[in-house]
């Protein structure tokens, strides 16, 4: 059940992380960048594959939150506003998380990337070590898949439902630790 790609030794334990950032309908406009808004997480059992609780940190960027964004994560700018700093949420993911001892995970490559990406622009500390797993491929290989496929299409596949709201870190975290669930146990 225990899968290689995790080193049971280090701790028992795989934070699943989804964020959510600011975005546009089309082009980016002038002045505004893609920035975390939201960082999803769901602490995920490597032994058991026991999804054990989820949480929800709102990141207030320095970009606005425009009308597409909250059409599609539901986050309004007056949920945003009342957000924390990227480094304040960097801070809970490393001390009650322990996000720097422990592997993390997430649903392809662009949660990591613009984690670095804002960490190294904003002079903030990384909260990660380097042991990401990347669930989008995983999942791809487990099923012998010639291209990577969304997370909404492998829940489907798998016939587990989509809980929550799609586009919701929160949520969304919740469901790739279900699809990381069953990859651990199939190993």
């Amino acid at each position: 059940m225990m899968s290689s790609m995790y080193n049971q030794d280090k701790t028992d334990k795989i934070l699943v992380i989804d964020i959510e950032a600011t975005c546009w309908r089309g082009k980016i406009p002038e002045g505004q960048k893609n920035e975390i808004i939201e960082i999803g997480i769901c602490v995920l059992d490597a032994i058991t594959c026991e999804r054990l609780e989820t949480a929800s940190i709102i990141i207030k960027p320095n970009s606005e939150v425009s009308e597409f964004c909250t059409e599609l994560t539901t986050l309004t700018p007056e949920v945003i506003d009342k957000g924390i700093s990227l480094k304040e949420g960097c801070d809970i993911l490393q001390t009650q998380y322990l996000s720097k001892e422990r592997a993390w995970a997430s649903y392809g490559a662009y949660d990591r990337k613009i984690f670095q990406r804002e960490c190294e622009e904003k002079g903030i500390e990384y909260p990660f070590n380097e042991e990401h797993i990347n669930v989008r491929h995983r999942y791809a290989d487990r099923h012998n898949l010639r291209k990577c496929v969304g997370m909404e299409r492998a829940l489907k596949q798998l016939d587990f439902p989509l809980e929550g709201t799609h586009h919701r870190g929160i949520d969304d975290a919740w469901n790739i630790a279900n699809i990381l669930a069953w990859i651990l146990y199939q190993e």
